[in-house]
């Protein structure tokens, strides 16, 4: 079967990518020839192979067309997809901008917790490192604020350590638990300069605070999120859940495969998934091993714990 694709004029660099990195990486992954005359991409293969390759090429150009700096990394999520209408879709929900960096989803499971966010009231995203849980979220929090549909976004977490003991940490409160909010200042260091957070932290448009300090609080006009939910207790569950006030969100976050309470602890994350499903308003999104977006490495790491839990039971 032979296919020919023709490039809107002014799209080649976008669709083929800086020196043709791009075009390299579809032609690695493609199982078909792919032949390029001027502005015209020939494909010839067998009619799966070259439906396949052409999916991904006018994905690339659609996204080219929407303003879109297309990857080597986005070909693959094309490819992944084999859908050029969703992987458009999906690909191009462009969250926010920074710097001209571009925050968006990358995978079908993403698109579904970023849309249930925006939506809901409460969404909890479940999943295993590396699935853009708290990233997104971040992403999206920071957007809400920056529209105004929020004056405040306030981060929180449990300060549960991870199996090991850090000891007596010196300072004030902030500098105590700053450890365990190192991975959201990471995400929000990404998306807003430094001295415009540093502003906002001082003025408490920006709010850090363990868990319970929660506790007797109504957070109205906020996005709240909350990570590291699985080492919750299904006491802290509730007793954060019930803080949602008028005009705010909430997002929880968390990894049930990774509770480090002490044995025989039931996780709040797990209860809450139990006991509010189903719930108006309240939204379950699950991300898994093929939403994982760092280094392939971390899926490998993920499979072989996987592998391991399920031969010994666990």
């Amino acid at each position: 079967m032979e296919a020919k694709i023709v490039i809107p004029p002014g799209r080649m660099l976008e669709v083929f990518g800086d020196r043709d990195a791009v075009l390299r990486r579809v032609e690695e992954l493609v199982e078909c020839e792919v032949v390029v005359r001027g502005n015209e991409i020939v494909l010839r293969g067998t009619e799966a192979a070259v439906e396949r390759a052409e999916s991904v090429f006018n994905g690339l150009i659609g996204l080219a067309e929407d303003g879109h700096h297309p990857t080597a990394e986005t070909a693959e999520r094309l490819y992944s997809m084999g859908d050029s209408g969703e992987g458009r879709r999906v690909l191009g929900d462009v969250i926010l901008t920074h710097r001209g960096r571009r925050v968006a989803p990358k995978t079908r499971n993403q698109k579904a917790y970023t849309d249930a966010i925006r939506e809901k009231p409460i969404v909890f995203g479940i999943g295993p490192a590396g699935t853009g849980k708290t990233y997104l979220a971040v992403a999206l929090a920071v957007d809400a604020l920056s529209r105004g549909e929020v004056s405040r976004i306030i981060l929180t977490r449990p300060a549960v350590e991870a199996g090991e003991s850090l000891g007596f940490l010196p300072g004030d409160m902030m500098a105590k638990v700053d450890p365990y909010f190192r991975p959201l200042y990471d995400a929000l260091y990404e998306m807003i300069d430094p001295a415009k957070f540093q502003g906002h932290l001082e003025r408490g448009i920006i709010e850090i605070a363990p868990l319970a300090f929660m506790r007797g609080r109504t957070l109205n006009d906020a996005f709240i999120i909350l990570d590291e939910a699985q080492n919750t207790t299904p006491q802290q569950m509730k007793m954060f859940l019930t803080r949602l006030g008028f005009g705010s969100k909430m997002v929880v976050t968390g990894d049930v495969t990774q509770v480090d309470l002490p044995k025989g602890r039931r996780s709040g994350l797990d209860d809450a998934r139990q006991t509010l499903t189903g719930v108006e308003g309240v939204a379950f999104v699950g991300l898994k091993r093929d939403d994982i977006v760092r280094s392939d490495l971390v899926m490998r790491i993920v499979d072989a714990y996987e592998e391991v839990s399920g031969e010994s039971g666990a």
